[in-house]
């Protein structure tokens, strides 16, 4: 029943139907899966990487981290790849 739902949510209510970026997560699901990604593809995921410890290890405190934690996890959810082309992310 679970991998009907799946499968349902996949067909239905992807990112492109609902006119979502493909972001860092879908990346990942995609290199997960074996399929090989682009020069530019793996820059990003490593920029975005090193961009989250830097962010992370910038935190203070608990409250403080777990807060950053959760943004970190909607940039990677929700936020455009190619974002961390950007060289502000590739010199971290």
């Amino acid at each position: 029943m679970k991998n009907l739902s799946n499968q349902l949510i996949q067909r239905f209510f992807t990112k492109k139907e609902i006119g979502g970026e493909i972001s860092v997560n879908d990346l990942r699901d995609r290199e997960f899966s074996g399929e090989k990604l682009s020069a530019e593809e793996k820059t990003a995921l490593a920029n975005y990487d090193a961009y989250r410890i830097s962010v992370l290890n910038a935190q203070e405190n608990d409250e403080d981290f777990h807060a950053a934690y959760r943004q970190l996890q909607v940039i990677a959810n929700l936020g455009d790849w190619k974002e961390f082309l950007k060289e502000q992310y590739s010199n971290l």
